[in-house]
């Protein structure tokens, strides 16, 4: 961070000169930042930029520091415990100071005039009493803030004592990245400094910044990043080894994969392939809810990374799986597309066994060992190569069958996953014969369907409950189970839902959040599930909604990028129109999906 000043350390230090100029980054005589001399003061006389690891700090950055610190204690989409409260507030402070001490170098490397004497004394008074007011209410009412969003959300509230941590994280967080800042600086000024011993010095400066630039993104694209997702594969690669709790052995039944008669071996399906494959509700559970209607075993079938060494090769075992359980001889086909580790969420299939009294195939392939939060970030291309390649291995030959005897396809996808369904939504093969719908679930902002649909919906509806062309073929749904309802035009043939909370961040998020309002904070736009009190404010709510994809899976369901059973039951009640289901008995069966979720 540029502009940094002051002669002693930890002491505020007075105008460097006559004009009142702080150091920021100081010139060496040719008005350009570069290296300052060895002693204190650089050869124009102004005092030297900081080192490292010096207690000194420009005062301008400070304030804006303290007016970022103080606007990052308000809420954001999620609640936050006190440590990552301070790591939000740690890094509002420190761009705030450098924005603030990067603002005063250029203003002094401009030679613009300043204040002087009394009028600048005044003013900087004004200022800092201003920020400091500022800071003392917003520390003030953060947990009062807090508090009322816990309410909303249904947690129970915190304390004062979250203080200490907040302050403690702060601190250190906003004292690494000043650091590092300086570190960058350091840097870019030794590469000048080398350039100016053979170069003229405009010249010099141009390529020196040039050159630490590149040095500093190849660092951090080809040896951090590569490196960073190296480590994360090999850290999470065992996990995909080791069966979940209550996972003990293979399926007993013909109709999972792993089980008798499968082409596919239970120890290559993966932690998240053994797991679908073996849980989903029983015979008598399906019975218990069917309230006398027959029931069939539901058909499961998954592919994981060791069970083929491509896409294609997993989409093959797919097909085949499909085949040999009678999969196509079912009602309903339902293909999904996993999050991160091959995750299938059962809140959001089981619904669609006990809608369709288990006459139903399910069936999904794994395509990464990361978590969805970071596969989010990574395997954007892997997942939807992955979608496309099962969708259209088993469409060929879904569309061979005849019309009247094959099941109902559709596609299933939550968080990442959706962003995999989209893609083969947007195929034109299907305007020939189309799938009979989709659901998806808690759609990430990486979805560029979503956002169309969302910036084309009808100007009378919400940004969180979007109507789109009077919801003819796409419809929208938050806490409330309203698909039916709203609009009012005709839905179908095709029905493609999104469920998405108001308060989820994975939705929500967008770089522009940074240097621009979003529309789902704008009068008449706010969600039920978002606090009436979070604010706008540039750079700082980018950075807290950035950290609260983090904290989405936090809370309590059926708020944040946690969806409860009941709503995505209600989204595939909808979208795949199953019969013989009065209200009273999808109130209950919902009541009973709720109560049992096993991800509780």
């Amino acid at each position: 961070m540029l502009g940094e000043s002051t002669r002693h350390p930890g002491v505020l230090e007075p105008p460097a000169d006559e004009s009142g100029a702080e150091d920021s980054g100081a010139s060496d005589g040719s008005g350009v930042p570069g290296a300052a001399s060895s002693g204190n003061p650089t050869a124009t006389g102004r005092p030297r930029p900081p080192r490292v690891f010096e207690r000194r700090f420009s005062r301008v950055g400070l304030v804006v520091g303290g007016l970022f610190f103080a606007a990052s204690l308000t809420p954001s989409l999620m609640p936050r415990s006190s440590a990552v409260q301070g790591a939000v507030s740690g890094i509002a402070l420190a761009l705030g100071y450098g924005i603030g001490a990067g603002g005063s170098a250029l203003w002094h490397y401009l030679q613009i005039r300043t204040l002087q004497g009394r009028a600048r004394r005044v003013v900087l008074s004004v200022l800092v009493g201003a920020i400091v007011v500022a800071v003392a209410v917003a520390q003030w009412r953060f947990v009062g803030w807090q508090n009322d969003q816990r309410r909303l959300f249904g947690m129970e509230p915190i304390s004062p004592t979250a203080w200490p941590v907040l302050v403690v994280v702060t601190v250190l967080v906003s004292m690494l990245l000043l650091v590092l800042s300086r570190a960058l600086r350091l840097l870019f000024r030794t590469v000048i400094r080398w350039f100016r011993r053979v170069l003229p010095v405009r010249l010099a400066n141009v390529l020196g910044a040039a050159v630490a630039l590149l040095l500093v993104w190849g660092l951090v694209s080809g040896v951090l990043v590569r490196g960073f997702w190296a480590g994360a594969n090999g850290l999470f690669a065992p996990q995909n080894l080791v069966n979940k709790a209550g996972i003990e052995q293979a399926p007993t039944s013909t109709l999972r994969s792993g089980g008798p008669g499968s082409s596919v071996s239970w120890d290559s399906l993966g932690r998240e392939g053994r797991s679908f494959v073996v849980l989903g509700p029983t015979q008598r559970e399906l019975q218990d809810a069917s309230r006398g209607t027959p029931v069939k075993e539901p058909i499961r079938v998954y592919a994981g990374l060791q069970s083929a060494d491509t896409v294609q090769g997993r989409a093959d075992i797919v097909l085949r799986e499909l085949r040999r359980t009678g999969a196509f001889s079912r009602k309903v086909l339902v293909l999904t597309t996993t999050t991160g580790s091959g995750f299938i969420q059962p809140g959001g299939v089981d619904p669609v066994e006990y809608l369709w009294h288990g006459d139903t195939a399910i069936a999904g392939i794994q395509y990464s060992y990361l978590p969805s939060w970071l596969s989010l970030l990574a395997d954007q291309e892997n997942v939807q190569q992955a979608s496309q390649s099962v969708f259209e291995t088993v469409y060929q030959y879904w569309n061979t069958l005849p019309p009247a005897t094959r099941p109902r396809l559709y596609l299933y996808g939550l968080s990442l996953g959706s962003f995999g369904v989209q893609s083969v939504l947007t195929n034109i093969e299907l305007l020939n014969q189309p799938i009979s719908g989709a659901l998806m679930v808690g759609p990430p902002f990486v979805n560029p369907l979503h956002q169309r649909l969302t910036a084309q919906r009808d100007p009378a509806s919400p940004v969180w409950r979007p109507i789109y062309q009077n919801g003819r073929t796409v419809r929208f749904t938050a806490q409330d189970p309203v698909l039916d309802t709203n609009p009012q035009g005709p839905w179908g043939p095709t029905r493609v839902a999104y469920v998405q909370h108001g308060s989820d961040p994975v939705v929500w998020f967008s770089p522009s959040l940074f240097v621009r309002r979003p529309v789902w904070l704008q009068p008449g736009q706010r969600a039920p599930d978002v606090s009436p009190r979070m604010e706008w404010y540039p750079q700082v709510t980018g950075f807290q909604v950035l950290l609260d994809l983090a904290g989405a899976g936090g809370v309590p369901w059926g708020y944040g990028h946690l969806y409860q059973p009941s709503e995505s039951l209600h989204g595939w009640e909808s979208v795949s129109q199953a019969p013989g289901w009065t209200p009273a008995q999808l109130t209950a069966l919902a009541t009973h999906l709720d109560a049992t979720n096993p991800e509780k």
